[in-house]
């Protein structure tokens, strides 16, 4: 399997390429990083004449997330919740047909689905691009260490129906390419294009204070651990992000200072002036929260997963993340040591130019492409 998120050349030519879409119908949720990814990407192919249709899944967005994606775009919400939201399969029945309906009123020339299930069973002859951000499987391999329970193996068979009618499907690391490859078997038409950020590389005075952003409520994004480490840490630590979830899932912190659920733009304020950024999460496909932070020159505590290896090694320190000493004792030798603090959050940063939004355009626009270019297909059903 090729890695394909290396920046690929664009030339003005190119902005006339009859391969490329002129119209993406892109699915998205108002809940997780699945959002900024489909703004900011949406954003980026806009100067090429590709206009993009959003397609909105689970919890209503907030006026400020409309707002936004109708300047980028056209938004359409439809009242069905995504996949890892619901315990019944026959509550996803209505997607497949809502997706090709909205897909001819809108007169889209590709789909691009943001959750691989979306893809199965689809009535229409269409180019599809399935992208897996995460799923319940590869969560309950890496969280859990165990396959799913029997009543969500539905799942399973939907995604892996999803990749099979895919033209393309993507993974944002190799990481979880490997983890999805081992769940579901071989996925031949897998394909890796690595996720971006578009917050500018600040320098500047940092305070002594340790950040941290997430779904709290998330198990895999290991809140509990955190939490536990933060009374063993030197400097305070302070989080950000929801601690219930839309399934009443909730984490209380008794050791951090809690700022509750922040905007984008709030919470990487609070980003910028810290002088370390730590991410525990034990399941993670890419993760945005330390690309972000390594953008602004924090220093950069990491778990020690397969996916923050990838990107982060040799700028970052890793800690086991079942061991909230080993995360606090990484944080106390970075808050206690200036020099190492500097050069890792140097090394970060410079790290972070491999991610930019320019480089997920272009290799985004190589997969149109091949999208594009591949014999449409007809489900099964069909």
């Amino acid at each position: 399997m090729r890695d394909r998120a290396q920046p690929i050349e664009q030339r003005a030519h190119e902005h006339s390429d009859l391969r490329l879409p002129r119209r993406v119908l892109m699915s998205v949720d108002a809940v997780g990083g699945v959002w900024r990814y489909a703004m900011d990407l949406a954003e980026a192919m806009r100067p090429l004449n590709i206009e993009t249709v959003f397609v909105g899944f689970g919890p209503a967005p907030s006026e400020g997330q409309r707002r936004e994606a109708n300047r980028i775009g056209v938004l359409e919400w439809l009242a069905v919740q995504p996949d890892w939201m619901v315990e019944d399969e026959a509550a996803l029945d209505a997607v497949a047909g809502s997706l090709a309906e909205l897909s001819l009123k809108h007169s889209a020339d590709l789909l691009h689905l943001n959750l691989p299930s979306h893809a199965a069973g689809l009535p229409l002859q269409i180019p599809v691009v399935a992208v897996s951000h995460s799923c319940v499987t590869t969560w309950f391999e890496a969280v859990r260490g165990s396959g799913l329970p029997a009543h969500w193996l539905w799942q399973k068979r939907l995604n892996r129906d999803g990749f099979d009618r895919a033209d393309v499907a993507l993974a944002p690391t190799r990481s979880h390419a490997a983890a999805l490859n081992r769940c579901y078997g071989p996925i031949h038409n897998l394909m890796v294009v690595r996720n971006s950020s578009r917050a500018p590389c600040r320098t500047g005075a940092k305070e002594s204070f340790v950040f941290a952003a997430g779904r709290w409520w998330d198990e895999g994004k290991n809140g509990d651990v955190l939490d536990l480490a933060a009374a063993r840490m030197r400097w305070p630590l302070v989080v950000a992000g929801s601690c219930i979830g839309p399934n009443g899932e909730q984490l209380a912190f008794d050791h951090a200072e809690h700022r509750g659920e922040l905007s984008h733009d709030g919470t990487m304020a609070e980003m910028s002036k810290a002088a370390i950024v730590i991410s525990p999460s034990i399941y993670e496909p890419f993760g945005l929260a330390p690309l972000e932070a390594a953008r602004t020159g924090a220093a950069l505590v990491l778990s020690d997963i397969d996916t923050y290896h990838e990107l982060w090694d040799g700028a970052a320190l890793f800690a086991d993340p079942r061991d909230p000493a080993a995360f606090a004792k990484a944080v106390n030798r970075l808050a206690m040591d200036a020099g190492l603090r500097a050069e890792l959050g140097r090394r970060a940063q410079l790290r972070s130019g491999d991610f930019t939004l320019e480089a997920q355009r272009d290799a985004m626009l190589d997969v149109y492409r091949r999208a594009m270019q591949r014999p449409s297909r007809l489900t099964a059903a069909e």
